[in-house]
């Protein structure tokens, strides 16, 4: 473990015994006081939720505490999904941390006293913020997906997790004391709202946007207010633990980033970051998936004021030594003295100096660059550690703004996004051949911020739409206006030359939003909910038969267009819950055309409508009409009498595979039957019952396909994705759901329901077990180390016996010929769960040891019939 985490895993806060001891070291909490969920009238109810699980792209814990993230608490439990909760995974399901532990602090001036509220800090002893006593407190989720369980209108997100806590909590078993202090807690008297956003669209789908509303429930004026984000960020592979997990990252802050325009604009990105300082390739000079090459930030997006300023300051705690705890520090100034923070220059302890970090607007030069000397800038000079911290450390750092005032009863609204990118690590031998402590630019240079910087962009235009009046007074933001150079050609090859010219193509487009909230982005039409049923063929081959209803996806309008623009849908299967990893197996998609118009002025083309039906583009153009016909090397050209020809080219919108009647594809449940009389599923199960399934669907929009030839003992991930044509008017290409939104998880064989009411036999294989099979290979059916832990290549690490037919609950035994207990397995998966009827035995006695040849029996014992066998085992 890093540290451990008063503010989750510990009721009863209690001071180190040694002012700077490491909480690397600390020792083990006392019995008794974890706390996982409050119960008790007077507790504080704590809780936590998981984003990102099924829905976006990045994992990450919130808590009702002012932290996100889990820090050393590895035992707690996602409360919906009942998995580990991560503090924060990205790329989902991949195993990359990028997150010890984060919070939101905030301070102000009352009276005469400076008090700072804290989620937490550099020591985890002391939390500040807790919801109310159970039953109230607790954590609310809610969905716009009207597929999920916490489908709600008053959504914003495809999951949005609400939370409430105050720091108006002084007990001091909850509450400790602030080692710096000394004093117990005193509140500011505040009150925070926090919601957190996630949504799935491709754009969107790497970022996470927190908006708080922090309220004064006190008498007394806050005076010069500031908030800040604290983050301890940890990048590494969760296979990865101790110094080598938490050791080598760098910080810093990036302020802009070049656009993509043709006109050399710079796109402002402001966003604070964290990284690993090399990627973690493998030992033989790889990356690996198990490679840390991704980075984490956050960026403000609102604030109380437009005119307020901003601190970013980075530190690296010494728990130990008071003078190698270091952060980059001003010199001083006659009228701005250099602060004595109690012998430390990175860590800032107790109120008044976490208040001073919070308001002095000093912008930290980048980690990487603490070896250069920045003394002419006014910086402190380089610590004698500097060529060490360069290179990476265990760094955090705090992204400060202020000041502001609250009155009471007064609300205020903050604004900041989680944001990840992938490949700031181009290629993993960079940080041994080009890094310099005294010149790190050469390797600073060839780190790729780009996808950070377009996932920053992204995160401010979802939480304010560019171009958009959100509230009608014909404000839309503010835009760019790029215009190409007007060139002019003499052609002197006729008498007299001839001059043209080519006049300026401009192009505006707006980069920020009116400064109104909005919270929302283009979206694909809703995923519809899958049904998969397992089975085995007469030759005991896997299949999976996917069944899903599209009635959602098909009927629902697009927020911006106001248009039914659903398109299609996609089957996609996976061996891992990774978004990357699944491949495309089918497409189903409307036959339809795009009409691309060529504008007259520019010479260029443009999709400005919908897409079009063959029909509806015969009804315009004749009967024998092929749109294919007029490619872009041949537009078609229209004579418009009294007004301005045009020309057209066509395209397919997709692959236009409309065809539903192939069984081996996606295909119809009830090729036969027509569109429902009426959309209102009240009425239709009233007056036209035939048109429902038994389970009170439209059967018009019931579904199919089959995933057959499959490996019975292969964990597979399937999903089905809805796609739309885009939104041409809005420049938006076609969006289409992430396949984590309703992945199902699944072996392709007899369910255990099955099982248990036809009383199938349980199978065992290999059987025989030869050692020299080589199961892991494809040869060898790819029994074993199909789903290994990252980094775990030891065959005997990855061997695998297989039980399947199994009933949802059961006990296995293996026994030695000699009627000795070898192991005992303990099968128990709720009935639906993908597990229920498959079980693995890794070939390890109970004893631990690796198993010897032999004939062995093995026992399955359960309430729906026993059954008797043998394994034999060739070593």
């Amino acid at each position: 473990m890093k540290r451990f985490s008063a503010a989750i895993l510990f009721i009863l806060v209690f001071r180190p015994a040694f002012p700077f001891q490491s909480p690397k070291e600390s020792p083990a909490p006392p019995p008794g006081t974890r706390l996982l969920k409050a119960t008790l009238i007077d507790e504080p109810n704590m809780q936590i939720a998981v984003h990102g699980v099924t829905t976006g792209n990045v994992s990450l814990t919130v808590t009702n505490i002012g932290q996100f993230g889990i820090g050393a608490d590895e035992s707690q439990i996602d409360p919906v999904t009942g998995i580990p909760a991560p503090s924060c995974v990205f790329p989902a399901n991949s195993g990359i941390e990028h997150l010890y532990v984060g919070g939101f602090w905030i301070g102000a001036v009352v009276g005469r006293d400076t008090l700072v509220s804290i989620g937490v800090d550099d020591y985890y002893s002391v939390v500040e913020f807790w919801p109310d006593a159970y039953p109230r407190g607790g954590i609310k989720r809610r969905s716009i997906q009207p597929s999920s369980q916490f489908y709600s209108e008053d959504a914003v997100s495809e999951q949005d997790i609400i939370a409430f806590y105050t720091d108006t909590v002084t007990n001091p078993a909850f509450v400790g004391i602030d080692y710096r202090d000394g004093r117990p807690h005193v509140p500011l008297n505040i009150e925070v709202t926090q919601h957190s956003y996630v949504w799935s669209y491709s754009y969107a789908q790497d970022f996470i946007l927190f908006d708080y509303s922090i309220k004064n429930i006190g008498h007394r004026e806050l005076d010069e207010v500031y908030m800040a984000i604290y983050v301890d960020g940890d990048v590494h592979h969760e296979s990865i633990s101790g110094a080598d997990a938490w050791s080598d990252d760098f910080c810093g802050f990036r302020r802009e980033y070049p656009s993509d325009s043709p006109c050399g604009f710079i796109d402002t990105i402001n966003i604070a970051y964290i990284a690993d300082n090399d990627g973690d390739p493998s030992d033989q000079g790889t990356f690996t998936p198990a490679s840390a090459t991704s980075v984490a930030g956050v960026r403000v997006v609102r604030t109380p004021a437009d005119s307020l300023q901003y601190s970013f300051n980075w530190w690296i705690t010494n728990y130990y030594d008071p003078a190698s705890d270091f952060g980059p520090r001003k010199a001083g100034t006659p009228t701005d003295p250099f602060r004595d923070m109690g012998g430390v220059l990175g860590t800032p302890l107790g109120d008044r100096n976490k208040y001073y970090i919070m308001k002095h607007r000093e912008f930290d030069y980048d980690q990487l660059f603490t070896g250069k000397d920045h003394s002419p800038d006014g910086w402190l000079p380089p610590p004698s550690s500097a060529s060490d911290f360069a290179d990476g450390f265990d760094a955090r750092y705090l992204l400060s703004f202020g000041p502001f005032e609250i009155s009471p009863g007064e609300i205020l609204p903050v604004s900041f996004a989680y944001v990840c990118g992938e490949f700031i690590h181009q290629n993993p031998r960079d940080f041994e051949d080009y890094f310099d402590h005294r010149n790190p630019e050469l390797y600073y240079d060839r780190l790729d911020f780009r996808d950070l910087a377009v996932n920053s962009i992204w995160a401010s235009w979802i939480y304010d739409n560019p171009g958009v009046d959100t509230n009608g007074d014909s404000t839309f933001g503010k835009k760019r206006i790029c215009c190409l150079d007007t060139t002019r050609h003499i052609d002197n090859t006729v008498e007299p030359p001839e001059t043209t010219y080519t006049y300026a193509s401009c192009d505006t487009t707006y980069y920020e939003g009116d400064g109104i909230p909005d919270f929302r982005g283009a979206s694909p039409p809703p995923p519809p909910v899958v049904r998969v049923l397992p089975e085995l063929d007469e030759y005991q081959r896997g299949r999976l038969v996917l069944r899903w209803n599209g009635y959602a996806s098909e009927q629902t309008r697009d927020m911006f267009s106001n248009d039914y623009d659903f398109e299609g849908y996609r089957v996609y299967q996976s061996l891992t819950p990774r978004a990357s990893d699944f491949v495309l197996v089918s497409s189903y998609d409307r036959e339809d055309y795009n009409r691309w118009a060529r504008d007259p002025i520019r010479g260029t083309w443009k999709l400005l409508e919908p897409p079009f039906t063959l029909d509806s583009l015969r009804r315009i153009y004749g009967d024998d009409f092929n749109p294919l016909y007029y490619g872009v090397d041949n537009p078609l050209y229209v004579n418009n009498p009294g007004g301005t020809d045009s020309l057209y080219y066509f395209s397919k919108q997709d692959w236009n595979c409309s065809d539903l009647s192939d069984p081996n594809g996606i295909h119809k449940r009830f090729p036969e039957q027509p569109f429902p009389t009426t959309l209102d599923l009240a009425t239709a199960a009233l007056l036209y019952p035939d048109e429902l399934t038994e389970s009170g669907e439209f059967k018009y929009f019931e579904y199919e396909y089959i995933l057959d030839n499959l490996l019975p003992s292969q964990l597979y991930y399937v999903s089905i994705t809805a796609f739309d044509y885009g939104s041409p008017g809005f420049g938006l290409l076609a969006l289409e759901t992430s396949p984590l939104l309703n992945m199902i998880a699944e072996y392709p064989q007899n369910s255990a329901g099955l099982t248990e009411k036809a009383g199938l036999n349980v199978v065992v294989y290999p059987n025989p077990y030869r050692i020299d099979a080589n199961y892991q290979s494809p040869g060898g059916g790819q029994f074993e180390g199909r789903n290994a832990p990252a980094g775990v290549t030891n065959p005997e690490r990855l061997r695998a016996i297989h039980f399947m037919n199994l009933p949802h609950q059961c006990t296995i035994r293996i026994f030695s010929l000699d009627g000795d207990l070898v192991r005992e397995i303990d099968h128990d998966y709720a009935p639906g769960d993908s597990r229920a009827m498959h079980e693995t035995w890794d070939l390890i006695t109970r004893n631990t040891q690796a198993i010897v040849s032999g004939i062995y029996y093995y026992s399955i014992e359960s309430g729906f019939g026993n059954q008797i066998g043998k394994i034999v085992i060739i070593m």
